[in-house]
């Protein structure tokens, strides 16, 4: 490991020990570089402010493990592993998320989800079938009731297990597909009639 990852490691580690006993929104620089013993020029060094600094915690712990080889056929195994992650080390994904900074994980979520939605629309519609603007919008429904629902449940105090809000997600994910199935295989039908 890189002594660069070790210092970015620490100073994650030094913030999230801070934010069980403070909110995000109250915690300084000084703070941070306070709890691992550096200096604020290391942190500057690393990181340009402590929004930076939790997106890379974002990025390097949760998401960066469910975007390899992530794909329809295992979307639901890549959500469990990264509920279980958040479970995990809930204190800081729940702080994290109540804070002002909050969005950029959404942001993660909401385009890896709509990127595996826009995959399904078109396996189950046909590349051909379905416009660019149609299958856009389907996507990012469907990803913004994803995300928020994960969102609720991690600002919720994650009562239900991961396996749980998987389970529920999937049975969503696979109403959509019977759903958008339907709807565009009638419109097909309807079109070839027509002509």
């Amino acid at each position: 490991m890189s002594e660069s990852l070790i210092t970015k490691k620490a100073i994650a580690a030094g913030l999230k020990e801070l934010m069980k006993r403070k909110s995000f929104d109250k915690i300084t620089i000084s703070d941070i570089t306070n709890e691992c013993g550096l200096n604020r020029q290391t942190f500057y060094y690393h990181f340009q402010d402590k929004y930076e600094l939790v997106n890379w915690i974002y990025y390097n712990e949760a998401i960066s493990v469910i975007v390899s080889e992530l794909d329809f056929s295992n979307w639901d195994k890549k959500v469990l592993e990264l509920l279980t992650i958040m479970k995990n080390d809930a204190h800081f994904y729940q702080s994290a998320l109540k804070s002002t900074g909050s969005v950029e994980f959404q942001n993660y979520l909401f385009c890896l989800s709509k990127e595996i939605f826009s995959d399904v629309i078109d396996k189950i519609a046909g590349s051909d079938e379905i416009d660019d603007f149609n299958k856009n919008f389907l996507a990012e429904f469907i990803s913004h009731g994803a995300v928020g629902m994960i969102s609720a449940w991690a600002e919720k105090g994650m009562k239900q297990s991961p396996e749980v809000i998987v389970s529920h997600l999937k049975k969503i994910v696979e109403g959509a597909k019977a759903t958008i199935a339907e709807r565009y295989l009638k419109e097909k039908n309807h079109a070839v009639k027509k002509s």
